[in-house]
């Protein structure tokens, strides 16, 4: 009798044994994913963060530096598709090693760029990686967390990407400052070192994470609901870039501060983006627009008063978090959009979710970057996010399939 329970007990110890350490390989996969959108994230954030520094060495002005910008959002444009293709048959795994270091490569040689050309040529490397990184990232936090958590598994892989603009990116550009603008993509790629490193000791060696036909993956861009997501993506989420990429001048120039306040601003937008990640997750997976539409309409009015009252301290900070947060809250609900658009390309759709968010880091940049340029003043930048966002959030609804779906989406 007391032998069958000591074995009853030995057993039940075993069985708690075996899940902790299920959970915890789990835990440290999704560390390691986290880490690599950190280092990403850091490196794509800190560039507008630090946009004053590189443009005075290089010899450029403010508008000009952000072919720079520019010229990393078009590199993940680019290379979403194209590195997502060409390794469709690839384990996700190995996918990401190699991402990882190719994003290494890219930013050695920011640091090392002597002009503009050649700086804006290692930013397009950089960028190259970002989209697929993405894609096949949620794929394996899919497959930890389990079906049916699409949204949560995207929410947690963005989750690295805007806690880098919480720490990342203003302590890189503290760094910068101090230490020289070069010595911010040094930082980042000795990070990604070992973001490489835990990827390849933690995400788990399997065949469930082998990539399919690239047939399959190209038969997913011919849906025209796939393409209409992306639209409403890369308008509308583009406000966030023609706001965070002036943060700099917004600080020093508006608001009349010293450059030691641009961290602070950099992570009261990042705190925004995690809170609106956070959020957005729980809301892409119960409900099928909501988020979006809370998103992009409550960016609009926070727009509006980042642009009417940007030059008082106390109305920008707090906006800036804002801006932050009701953006992210509607990401994750595109991801799960295109997925559900396209279930048999999800490493696609999430390397063309990257994609269209890039789109809106080029269409953002670009435009807030025009109307300063064309003398309407700095926060004219916010403005130009508030057309783009406004125009975005029209497409979805014109798009959906009822319009009475928002009423109980």
């Amino acid at each position: 009798m007391l032998e069958n329970a000591y074995s009853a007990q030995c057993a039940a110890v075993k069985v708690h044994c075996t899940k902790a350490l299920e959970q915890s390989r789990r835990g440290l996969t999704l560390f390691a994913l986290t880490l690599g959108s950190f280092c990403i994230g850091t490196s794509e954030f800190a560039s507008m963060g630090i946009i004053q520094l590189f443009s005075a060495n290089l010899g450029i002005d403010i508008p000009t530096a952000t072919n720079a910008i520019t010229a990393y959002a078009i590199g993940v444009v680019v290379g979403a598709p194209l590195v997502t293709l060409v390794a469709a048959q690839l384990n996700r795994r190995t996918l990401l090693l190699c991402l990882m270091g190719l994003f290494i490569v890219g930013n050695v040689l920011s640091a090392i760029a002597t002009d503009l050309g050649m700086f804006a040529l290692a930013r397009f490397i950089s960028g190259m990686p970002q989209g697929a990184y993405f894609g096949a990232g949620a794929v394996v936090a899919s497959y930890i967390v389990g079906p049916g958590h699409g949204g949560k598994a995207f929410a947690l892989v963005m989750t690295g990407l805007t806690v880098a603009t919480i720490f990342g990116s203003p302590l890189a550009t503290f760094l910068g400052q101090n230490l020289g603008w070069r010595n911010t993509y040094l930082a980042v790629a000795a990070l990604a070192v070992l973001a490489f490193l835990a990827l390849w000791n933690w995400v788990p060696r399997t065949e469930s994470l082998h990539g399919g036909p690239v047939v399959q993956e190209l038969g997913s861009l011919r849906k025209p609901a796939v393409w209409a997501t992306m639209l409403v993506a890369a308008l509308g989420v583009a406000s966030i870039f023609a706001v965070y990429t002036f943060v700099g001048p917004f600080v020093t120039d508006v608001a009349m501060l010293g450059q030691t306040w641009t961290p602070i601003a950099l992570a009261l937008f990042g705190l925004g983006m995690t809170a609106g990640n956070l959020i957005g997750g729980k809301l892409a997976d119960a409900y099928p627009a909501r988020g979006l539409v809370f998103g992009f309409g409550g960016a609009l009015v926070v727009l509006a008063l980042l642009a009417v009252g940007g030059s008082n301290v106390w109305i920008l900070m707090p906006m800036l978090f804002c801006v932050g947060m009701t953006m992210m809250v509607a990401i994750p609900t595109i991801q799960v959009r295109l997925t559900r658009s396209a279930p048999e390309a999800p490493t696609l759709m999430g390397a063309m979710n990257l994609a269209s968010l890039n789109v809106a880091n080029a269409i953002g940049a670009w435009a807030g970057g025009m109307t300063i340029a064309a003398g309407y003043g700095l926060l004219s930048a916010a403005w130009a996010g508030f057309a783009l966002t406004f125009l975005g959030l029209l497409i979805f609804v014109l798009t959906l399939p009822r319009s009475s779906q928002l009423a109980t989406a």
